[in-house]
This record gives C-alpha cells, structure tokens and sequence, in this order.
C-alpha cells in the first residue's frame, strides 16, 4: 500500500468515528461512505472482501440469529403476561423491581442479542414503572447496562465476546470455566450500588391494585414452538461441539432462524417479511462496514507498528499489557461500537505477541488456535472492556441507544450527561472487579 493510500485510510477511518462520537452524521451512513471512499481509491479490495467474511461473519451471524428467533416471541403475547407478574411479585418495592430487572434481563442477554432483547422487556420495565409511580429513565438506563454486562456471561452472549474467543479457538464450555465467573461478577458489583444510584426508586413503596388481571397467552401454540427453539439453541450452543458433525454457535444461530421463520410461515401468524423487516438491518450494516474499515487499516500496517510499540513500552510483561488493553479497549469503546474497537486491537495484540516471539509469525492466521495459556488472560481483559466499556456513555452500546430511543417515544428523554450520571460510577466498579479478575487469571494460568 503507498503512503498515499495510507494517509487516505488513516484519514477515513478517524473521520468515520469523529463523525458518529460527534452524531454529526446516521452512523450507519458515515460507515458506507466511509467504506465508499476506500473502493474508489482502490485501497478496500475483492481479496479484502473474503478476509472480512471470515472475521465478521460468526459475530454478525449471532446477531442476526438472535435478533429473528427473539422477534418470533413478539405475537405470543408472552411479555405482557411477565409483565403482570413482574409487577404483581414487586409487591410494590422498588428494591425488589431494581432486583428483578436483574433477574428479568440477565438471562435473556446471556444468548440474546441486548438491543433486541431491551426492545421486548421495555414495555415491561417502563409498565412496572408508572405503576409504582416512578421514573423509568433510570431503570431503563440500568436495563441497557445489564444487558451489556451479561454478554460476558456466555461465550455467545456478546458479538466483540465471541469474536476474541472463536479467534483463539475457545469453545463454549472452555468459556463458561474460563471466563463467565468474571462476567458474573461484573453484574454481582452492581446490586450494592443500587441504594446509591437508584436511591430514589430503590425506596419506593407504593399499593398496587389487589387484583391484576394476567394478560393470557395471544398465540400458545408458536409460545411453545418458540420457546423450543430457544432451548434448542441453548443445548446446541452448550453441546454443538461435541456431535460429530461439530455446530459452532453462528451455525447454531442460522440454524434456530430458519427454524423460527419455518414457525412463522406454518402457524400463518404474520408473514415471514414483516419479521425480517424488524430485524436491525441497520445495525447489521453498520457493523459490516466497520469491520470493513478494520481491514483496510490493517493493511495499512499502522496496527503492527503499534504491535511493536507495545513490546517497546511493556516487553514481555504480559500482565501489564492485559491490565493496558483492559484500559484502552473499555475507553475506546465507550465511545465507537466495540466489535470494530475488538477487531482491531485483536489484530494488535496477536502482532504484539508474533513481535514478542510468543507465538509463530503464523499465529496472524486465521487457522492458528494453539494460543499459550498464559496468553489467555490478555484476550479476557479485551472481551470485558470492549463489552464493559459501553456502558460508560450514551452511545457506548446500541441497547443504550435503544433505551434511549424508547423513552423518547414516551416522552422522556436521556441526554448525554444524564446517562453518564448512572454509566460512569457503574462502569468504574465493573472495570476495576475485572482488572482484579483479569490479574487473578493470570496468577492462576502462571502456577
């Protein structure tokens, strides 16, 4: 590449994220005409178009997975139903309506992508809300961060997750030894900061009508073929690997789509096009010129020059180069989406390792998994900052985004600085119980 097109990627690629930190332009448009820039100067080719599938297709796959099997729940009816009896097992507590969000949000995010699944609970938060007369911009924002933090929670649960693990060849039951007790933790840090951040609806103790009438079930019929589904794809993202013909979870993803939208068409319910309409295209497209945009930079060697850097500053200390990205990659990606953010410093850190004769020159293959052990606990610190690190700012996540959006259309609306006001102190305790996780891994991984 000439220093010409370097310059031009360079360029492109900080104008890009000026633009969307900035929201000066629809961050998915700025991404194309990003991308636009880069074919018209010859610098993004057809040899580059193969290497992006082979990065983001798996991420991207999950995404689009979660998003049709979590929107063929929609006409059931099912989250009306919860609704009630999330409201009638708050009793009228404020404390256990912050708990039950937890509980509620934790588990969905763990396989599911967070934006959508804020999407299908809001009208069950922002409901439960009004009825203990409060206001829902705070639960709603805490939502947004639970369904962040619980990504860590499983292999699959998090695109930028997934992305560092199946790079380094970690399977699913490998993370959930390795890896899930530290996203536990990341959620568990919060519960003692709800007196204080929540405090004014944490202390709500309000009636609520004796009798609720229990919505009843719109569709019973595609609730349990559903819900199948769901479970069907938990098994196999659990045990997938293991069959002899192995799934990996973006198979298992498209798998349990085509499955839901074969649900859809049979029961007659909508036509399969109005799902596919509501899938977050946007968000899809957005993220493809991203990883576009990634692989141009890379070309342009500045990502390896920054490799050797880091050998300069750290040398071989690898617990100081983890507690580093741990920093970096959570500052990054509090303010440009974090699969990009990832993406480009697991290029950075893999050149890191080659330059500090970790592992071979072919480690920057695609094929390479033999990863030492002891180099694991690089690649977990930027698993939790590229997923914790969202949570700081407003636009740091699409779930904050989408929180965001839904409380505008209820005529509330979360600026800048008042999503900061519950996202900085809650990201902070999040990042220093993962500094302390990411430093114990490496005590345990060196013994």
């Amino acid at each position: 590449m000439s220093d010409l097109q370097t310059i031009i990627t360079f360029v492109v690629f900080c104008g890009v994220i000026a633009a969307i930190a900035f929201d000066l332009i629809d961050m998915a448009v700025t991404a194309m005409l990003g991308l636009c820039v880069l074919l018209v100067a010859g610098i993004f080719t057809g040899e580059d178009v193969g290497v992006v599938i082979h990065s983001a297709g798996g991420p991207l796959a999950l995404l689009f997975g979660g998003m049709v099997v979590a929107r063929t729940l929609v006409p059931t009816g099912i989250f009306d139903h919860v609704g009630t009896r999330f409201l009638r097992l708050t009793n009228g507590s404020g404390k256990r309506y912050i708990l039950g969000i937890f509980i509620l949000v934790a588990p969905l995010c763990a396989f599911l992508p967070n934006a959508t699944t804020v999407i299908l609970v809001a009208p069950i938060i922002i409901r439960v809300a009004i009825a203990l007369e409060v206001d829902f911009v705070g639960p709603m924002v805490l939502t947004a961060i639970i369904s962040n933090s619980a990504g860590l929670l499983t292999l699959v649960g998090d695109p930028a997750t997934f992305l560092v693990g199946s790079s380094i060849g970690l399977t699913f039951n490998q993370y959930l030894k390795r890896v899930s007790i530290g996203g536990l933790l990341s959620l568990v840090v919060l519960v003692p900061l709800m007196p204080l951040i929540m405090k004014d609806v944490w202390r709500v103790r309000k009636p609520i009508p004796e009798i609720l009438e229990l919505k009843p079930i719109q569709k019973p019929l595609l609730l349990v073929c559903s819900l199948v589904v769901l479970a069907g794809m938990v098994l196999l993202f659990l045990f997938g690997e293991y069959l002899p013909v192995r799934i990996v979870p973006p198979s298992v993803s498209i798998i349990a789509a085509s499955l839901a939208l074969l649900i859809i068409y049979g029961t007659h319910v909508e036509p399969v096009d109005k799902v596919l309409k509501d899938v977050d295209w946007k968000t899809l497209i957005f993220l493809t010129c991203l990883f576009c945009l990634v692989q141009a930079l890379s070309k342009t060697g500045i990502l390896s020059g920054m490799s050797r850097n880091l050998l300069t500053w750290f040398g071989t200390d690898l617990p100081l180069v983890g507690l580093a990205m741990l920093a970096f990659v959570s500052l990054s990606s509090s303010l440009i989406a974090n699969i990009p953010v990832v993406a480009a410093m697991l290029l950075l850190v893999k050149g890191y390792l080659v330059a500090a004769q970790l592992v071979p020159d072919y480690a920057m293959g695609a094929a390479f998994t033999d990863w030492p052990l002891a180099t694991l606990p690089v690649f977990v610190a930027m698993m939790f900052g590229g997923t914790l690190g969202g949570n700081a700012t407003l636009i740091g996540a699409s779930a904050n985004v989408v929180s965001a959006g839904i409380c505008a259309a209820e005529g509330k609306r979360i600026t800048f600085t008042t999503f900061l006001r519950y996202g900085i102190p809650l990201t902070v305790c999040q990042l220093l119980v993962s500094a302390l996780y990411v430093f114990g891994l490496f005590l345990f991984v060196g013994r």
